[in-house]
């Protein structure tokens, strides 16, 4: 049963019941790799999505220590996406953060696609690592108000790491039923089925500095970019 609380509940009930949802998966994506397109695809099964959002951010708030600042441009970050989504027509690119001046915040970004799609639930997808920062993002009890969060379990993050404002926030607005996602229009959290794919551009950044092939974690068409454009060396 839902583990929903009053506050979770009082989000408006969704109208357009038969409306498709629109999953989300932001990220910096440098690279984007087959841990990103793989998990989404495998929520977008779950959830019967027909269409995923791949959003590149142009400066993520978290990442403001220089060696977390993206290596590749946000040309070449924006490029490999839109590579990645010519492998699946489930797959769209969405630039709209790249294009915005200054940090690029989850809220902003929702309410935007809101505005664009007023009848159809949003499924705003995130790893566990990110669910375990979630409570000191920008507006993040807004961001709720706007979608539904979708968590893809990763390995090496157990349940058990949440810190007690996680563990919280799961009580008052986790669901573990699937039908409060086309109830409701926002306001829940789902963990979807378990996906490990344990890849992470880190390692991938660092295969390639090695000159190690990276074939296995990324698209053929990307790892020919990234050649072609002596990224990562």
């Amino acid at each position: 049963m839902a583990n929903l609380t009053m506050q979770a509940k009082t989000f408006t009930i969704n109208q357009q019941r038969n409306t498709p949802g629109i999953g989300i998966l932001g990220g910096t994506f440098d690279p984007i790799h087959l841990g990103h397109t793989q998990s989404a695809q495998a929520v977008a099964n779950e959830l019967g999505l027909q269409k995923v959002l791949l959003i590149p951010a142009h400066i993520p708030p978290h990442k403001v220590s220089p060696e977390l600042t993206p290596h590749a441009s946000a040309e070449q970050r924006a490029a490999m996406v839109e590579i990645a989504c010519k492998s699946s027509s489930l797959f769209t690119c969405d630039l709209r953060e790249l294009k915005r001046s200054g940090h690029s915040y989850t809220v902003d970004t929702l309410k935007e696609l809101k505005q664009q799609y007023p009848h159809q639930p949003l499924y705003f997808i995130i790893g566990m690592d990110s669910l375990m920062s979630f409570t000191s993002w920008h507006q993040y009890l807004e961001i709720l108000s706007l979608c539904h969060l979708i968590v893809n379990a990763r390995p090496n993050y157990p349940a058990e790491q949440l810190n007690n404002e996680t563990v919280t926030l799961l009580k008052n607005y986790q669901t573990t039923d699937i039908t409060q996602l086309t109830r409701l229009e926002a306001g829940t959290i789902f963990f979807a089925h378990e996906c490990f794919f344990d890849i992470s551009s880190t390692q991938i950044r660092q295969e390639l500095v090695q000159k190690q092939s990276c074939n296995h974690l990324i698209l053929p068409s990307i790892s020919e970019f990234i050649n072609k454009n002596n990224l990562y060396r």
